[in-house]
């Protein structure tokens, strides 16, 4: 963990190739951000589980039309991934999600 609490994501290389997840900007235009998958009460467990991706400050968390957290399809698109992301990397099933984050995000 850095000194910020994060570990390193398991959604992207956010250390050697810092990129926006959704759009793949380098961040020279629009800084990049630090987005925790899964926000509120489970914002410490994405932290600690590597559940966060680098996002474009401006376009693609904040204010864009598309943006995680002005887009209800762009949120529950990341949760998705996230979500199929950490129980691979964890050996969870569905269940093992739902108790960790109380909700399963995939369609069945």
């Amino acid at each position: 963990m850095d000194n910020n609490g994060y570990a390193p994501s398991i959604m992207q290389d956010t250390v050697f190739e810092p990129y926006c997840y959704l759009c793949g900007a380098n961040g020279a235009l629009d800084k990049l951000d630090r987005h925790e998958i899964f926000g509120g009460s489970n914002r410490e467990k994405s932290k600690r589980l590597g559940l966060w991706v680098l996002l474009c400050h401006h376009e693609c968390h904040i204010f864009g039309p598309l943006a995680a957290h002005n887009n209800a399809s762009t949120a529950l698109r990341l949760k998705q991934e996230a979500q199929r992301r950490a129980m691979e990397a964890y050996g969870w099933s569905t269940e093992d999600f739902i108790r960790e984050f109380g909700k399963n995000y995939l369609e069945d």
